[in-house]
């Protein structure tokens, strides 16, 4: 099995990304550090990625991302004034995105280290990630996170709590998330919650 530290990034492909802090030490305290962080991934991820899924938690984290095409990854490139290093490999899909998630990671670290005057790395290195192979492996990393709250106790009912992406997905509130292809996924709203009302996805996916 590949490591899953190390499972290669590749363009067109969806990857469940999930972190911790060091440790296990909590990396949010408040809702302003939910919001912080959230608002860091949508600025430094969206012109990577588009995102499908995510939870937050007191003290990790959980993606669904799909990358872009070559064509749209050579194209933030090419805007980021990178074009002239390509042929030297440091701009893969690989690397592009693990270069924006550190960018996430740094600064949502300065601040929350400043914040709680604290010192030194604050979230694991490197990076958690497995390789969706499948669409029932999708269907159910979605489930998986948006259940994970109420899995480790945080919450009576996940789909109340509010650092995950379940309520934007059923809102009608302007998102960037991949809202419509994610229900599309489900068949329609009424399958997509009665899914997660029913499924249970702790026995085929390990749990932080």
């Amino acid at each position: 099995m590949a490591d899953i530290r190390t499972t290669s990034i590749e363009a067109d492909c969806f990857y469940h990304i999930y972190n911790r802090g060091i440790n296990g030490e909590n990396i949010f305290k408040s809702d302003r550090n939910y919001s912080f962080f959230l608002n860091k991934v949508f600025e430094f991820l969206i012109p990577v990625c588009d995102i499908y899924a995510y939870c937050l938690m007191p003290n990790h984290f959980h993606f669904l991302v799909r990358i872009k095409s070559d064509f749209e990854l050579d194209s933030f490139v090419k805007v980021q004034n990178l074009a002239n290093a390509t042929k030297t490999g440091l701009h893969s899909p690989q690397n592009i995105f693990s270069k924006q998630f550190a960018r996430i990671f740094n600064s949502y670290s300065q601040a929350f280290n400043k914040e709680n005057k604290r010192h030194g790395s604050l979230i694991e290195s490197p990076f958690k990630r497995k390789l969706i192979t499948s669409d029932k492996y999708l269907i159910n990393v979605i489930i998986y996170i948006h259940q994970n709250p109420q899995y480790h106790s945080f919450i009576d009912q996940f789909s109340k709590y509010n650092f995950s992406s379940y309520q934007s997905i059923l809102s009608t509130s302007k998102t960037l998330l991949k809202r419509d292809e994610v229900i599309d996924l489900f068949d329609n709203r009424e399958n997509f919650i009665l899914a997660h009302q029913k499924t249970k996805t702790g026995e085929s996916l390990s749990r932080f």
